[in-house]
């Protein structure tokens, strides 16, 4: 573990004194995610969390002085997606493809973080790629190695869950989880999930209320919810008549299916690619679609 001083930082993350950013607007109308706890009210078949409760995660959510908070990002609008933050100097590429960032012997609080990633008209969105990077317990990342850091996907219905443990304080910031998020061949969203409570919100320049985590204890540890909304058309289903498949395949050495590693290189129509992060290959993550995965180099 080294502390949290980068051998090549992208500037200090902000420290306190200047006030948090402005929270959310007003009270707004009805908006989908009302109409689908309405329909679970009634029995319909809506995405649930692995505890039971619904995956819009953050409904419940309660603000640091006991408001409840505006349920965010609202999904149907268009206009109230996952704000995106800083990425702060700490990040690092590579980062290993798993679901649980600790082991039976890592020091602090066990923390579950679930929930799932919709597209702006709130259909689920499989195969979304979630890198998390974190600070330890006593506040330090790690720049030597991966301790703290990893990447995983979303599953056929727009889900992920991440097992960790909940980050001690450095100066200068709340406790935060950093994540970036990125839906096969669209942009990447940088952003960073917040806790509940936490006397430092209020003097984080950079804490937003639209990004706290419902959080709550369970055992010895805690359980935090957060839904994504990506800035990306969920998936809309079959067509019909289906979409006929492409006649002339670009062609070159990737192939779906295949499991690559970090420093792999392949070729795809034409052009030479290096693999930044170990995942098994799926249609739709082609190296041109996917630069979180592939780097391109000719």
């Amino acid at each position: 573990m080294t502390s949290h001083t980068p051998a090549t930082p992208e500037g200090p993350e902000p420290g306190p004194g200047a006030g948090p950013r402005p929270g959310p607007g007003a009270e707004r109308g009805i908006s989908r995610k009302t109409l689908l706890r309405a329909a679970v009210a009634a029995g319909a078949t809506v995405p649930l969390l692995a505890t039971g409760g619904i995956a819009l995660a953050r409904d419940a959510a309660r603000s640091s002085d006991g408001r409840t908070l505006t349920p965010t990002p609202y999904c149907d609008d268009g206009d109230d997606l996952t704000p995106d933050q800083m990425e702060g100097p700490y990040f690092k590429p590579n980062s290993p493809l798993r679901t649980s960032l600790v082991t039976p012997g890592t020091p602090g609080t066990p923390l579950t973080v679930s929930g799932y990633v919709f597209g702006r008209n709130c259909a689920p969105l499989s195969g979304v790629l979630l890198d998390f990077w974190q600070a330890d317990v006593n506040g330090d990342y790690d720049m030597a190695g991966f301790t703290f850091r990893g990447h995983q996907f979303t599953d056929a219905t727009g889900a992920f869950a991440l097992r960790t443990i909940v980050p001690g304080l450095y100066p200068g910031r709340t406790r935060h989880i950093h994540v970036k998020a990125q839906a096969p061949g669209e942009p990447v969203l940088t952003t960073q999930l917040y806790f509940p409570g936490e006397p430092r919100n209020s003097t984080d320049t950079i804490f937003d209320p639209a990004l706290l985590m419902n959080v709550r204890g369970a055992g010895n540890g805690k359980e935090g919810t957060f839904d994504f909304v990506l800035d990306v058309d969920g998936g809309t289903g079959p067509t019909d008549p289906p979409t006929d498949p492409p006649t002339d395949p670009p062609g070159g050495t990737w192939t779906s299916g295949h499991a690559y590693r970090a420093g792999d290189r392949v070729t795809y129509g034409g052009r030479s690619y290096r693999c930044l992060q170990a995942h098994s290959a799926m249609t739709g993550w082609e190296p041109p679609n996917v630069p979180a995965l592939w780097q391109r180099e000719s």
